[in-house]
């Protein structure tokens, strides 16, 4: 079993939603709680609704004192406090196979995360995760380096690696004319690459780290999730389907 934290996203493209087609579609059956509520749709976000810690916090534990996941992912976390509560489950619980999905922005540009919700994530959260997958984006303000190209993405990697996290995954699907992601481990350092699509997709970050979240809690190895990962999205790129006017949705 894999659980989500992370918002709810109307369409189905993104978030916990595509988080949960995701396990099904890996084999794996999907737990969910809802860090965060959205007014969005294909062309963006024009709203988001917090939920009270209290409230969130009795969602995790009264998950979490009867179903034990085999792997977690965290997305879309929007404030300090809720970081602070999941990285409490993760002692209280021991929890492991935690996969970071560090959002910082919609697609569309729109600021997810409060003020001093990424340093939390960064300091409090990292040290328990097994995976963190950000994009070039991501790993630019979570490093303070700018993240453009192949030396560039392991700079980052090494400086992220330092806060504790076992293995760091880079995604470049925003590089102007490729789409290459990084492995490091602390040992090795992977690219994969693909060709890169001329159209833009909703959710490729939430459905990539979903995927490794299901292969890990299948036994996988970070390594194998991550070429696992890497061709899941690209196939389901390959077959976007527009809901609506504006982008496309991962279709699998």
């Amino acid at each position: 079993m894999a659980l989500t934290v992370a918002g709810s996203d109307p369409t189905g493209g993104a978030g916990l939603q595509a988080d949960l087609r995701t396990f099904k579609a890996m084999g794996v059956h999907g737990l969910s709680v809802p860090s965060v509520l959205t007014a969005q749709n294909t062309k963006g976000v024009s709203g988001i609704q917090e939920i009270p810690s209290e409230f969130f916090t009795e969602q995790l534990d009264t998950l979490l004192e009867d179903v034990r996941p085999d792997a977690l992912k965290t997305g879309m976390l929007y404030s300090p406090e809720i970081v602070s509560i999941i990285a409490e489950k993760m002692r209280v619980y021991s929890l492991r196979n935690l996969v970071i999905d560090p959002v910082t922005v919609s697609s569309t540009g729109v600021l997810l995360v409060q003020e001093g919700t990424l340093d939390a994530i960064k300091n409090v959260l990292f040290p328990y995760a097994r995976v963190i997958t950000p994009n070039i984006y991501e790993a630019s303000v979570l490093t303070g380096l700018r993240v453009e190209d192949e030396n560039g993405m392991k700079e980052a990697a090494l400086k992220l690696r330092d806060h504790g996290v076992e293995t760091v995954i880079i995604t470049g699907g925003h590089m102007e004319k490729k789409a290459l992601d990084l492995f490091f481990d602390g040992e090795d350092f992977l690219f994969l690459e693909n060709d890169k699509l001329e159209a833009e997709f909703h959710g490729t970050g939430c459905v990539f780290s979903s995927v490794i979240t299901a292969c890990l809690a299948l036994d996988c190895d970070p390594r194998e999730a991550f070429a696992k990962a890497k061709n899941f999205v690209w196939n389901a790129m390959k077959s976007g389907v527009s809901a609506g006017t504006g982008m496309k949705i991962l279709n699998f």
